[in-house]
């Protein structure tokens, strides 16, 4: 093949990818939109739009013709029937779900485990799921790939877990073992860092430039950045790793764990104590809490709130995001009275760093890590169509 032909085939690709990507995270758009966003003309967005077609990676519908005059190009929309499966592992249950190409949850499940589960363990209940989707819900459908998030550092070049403090795994190949256990391409991320790229695509923080995320577990606090528009991992992609702060406590009566650390201060499994109910997802959590009436655990809530605005602060002074993403448990914390946190966290923070800032709840809400974790699995597709 001659040099000037790998030159059209990547620009072919490259073109490809980007059709790809706009269908995927802004959805269905006009076959005009598509020449306004891209620059190309009319005859290469029809033959681009064919292709992808062909590979059943998008479909074209017929638009909304009410109160329109003319003939509307139709709308290109992306496939839901190509599909990534994104799990979550923690301490209590593995939350699994196939997600479409169009964004979609098609499927979500969540196995609760009797005990902290082994990466075998894990890799054997993705196996055993997607081998029973595939005879059911999911005939019919091509899954291209797995995305696992997990609450622990991650080395980004291979999917090592390094370390997953609470579900006791370390130097973990996951990504082999559930690449073997599943026949699929995997791909292992931390989990509030995807949580993060999901909040910034598509949900609290889209559009925004500068942004702090944090994500509430069973297994502690993780974080993200976005700093300038990009996402920062770290030289070794473990950054965000707020829950490892050590708090700043201004009253000795709200500390608890001695010499701990933020995730031993603001945890999911007091609050969990305080309501006095085991097994409780995030929404069940949160219900128990807004309905709380008892002494005990508004104090806890209320504790909780003073240390994670203190910590908060922090990020603030030394990061000056424009908004604080809040996930999980924290988002309940958070969301108990939004306002009066939202002045906490400004009353100890710089006045310049604290003037713009807005916290906001992950509005992907208990989503969040899936579709993050989807996204990841997407992304070698979203890159280059034609792999498949």
């Amino acid at each position: 093949m001659t040099d000037s032909a790998v030159s059209l085939d990547g620009v072919r690709v490259r073109n490809l990818a980007r059709m790809l990507q706009l269908v995927h995270r802004d959805g269905p758009l006009s076959r005009a939109s598509l020449t306004e966003a891209t620059g190309l003309n009319r005859s290469t967005i029809a033959d681009l739009v064919a292709e992808l077609e062909g590979l059943r990676l998008v479909e074209q519908r017929e638009p909304d013709r009410r109160g329109r005059v003319g003939r509307p190009s139709p709308l290109v929309a992306a496939s839901g029937d190509t599909v990534a499966i994104a799990a979550n592992p923690e301490i209590d249950a593995l939350e699994i779900s196939a997600v479409g190409l169009d964004r979609s949850l098609r499927l979500r499940e969540r196995i609760v485990v009797s005990d902290v589960p082994t990466p075998d363990e894990v890799a054997a209940l993705v196996a055993r799921r997607i081998s029973s989707w595939r005879e059911d819900e999911l005939v019919g459908c091509r899954v291209v790939g797995v995305g696992v998030a997990v609450p622990g550092l991650v080395r980004a070049s291979d999917g090592l877990v390094r370390d997953a403090p609470h579900l006791r795994w370390r130097d973990v190949p996951l990504r082999d073992l559930v690449s073997d256990a599943t026949g699929l391409p995997a791909v292992v991320g931390n989990d509030a860092s995807l949580g993060t790229l999901a909040e910034h695509f598509y949900g609290a923080a889209a559009g925004i430039d500068d942004v702090v995320y944090l994500n509430g577990g069973a297994s502690g606090i993780g974080g993200g950045l976005i700093i300038d528009g990009h996402h920062v991992g770290g030289a070794g992609g473990y950054a965000g790793e707020f829950g490892q702060n050590r708090p700043g406590i201004a009253a000795a009566a709200d500390r608890r764990a001695g010499d701990g650390v933020l995730e031993d201060e603001v945890s999911r499994a007091r609050l969990v104590a305080a309501v006095g109910r085991g097994d409780l997802d995030d929404r069940s959590l949160a219900r128990a809490i807004a309905t709380a009436g008892t002494p005990d655990i508004l104090a806890e809530v209320d504790r909780q709130r003073r240390i994670l605005s203190t910590a908060l602060a922090n990020a603030v002074n030394v990061l000056n995001p424009a908004i604080i993403v809040l996930g999980g448990f924290l988002a309940t914390l958070a969301d108990h009275d939004l306002a009066e946190f939202e002045q906490a966290v400004r009353s100890q923070s710089m006045s310049a760093n604290a003037e713009a800032l807005v916290i906001r709840p992950a509005a992907l809400a208990a989503d969040r890590l899936l579709i993050g974790a989807a996204e990841l699995a997407f992304d070698a597709l979203l890159s280059d169509p034609t792999r498949l």
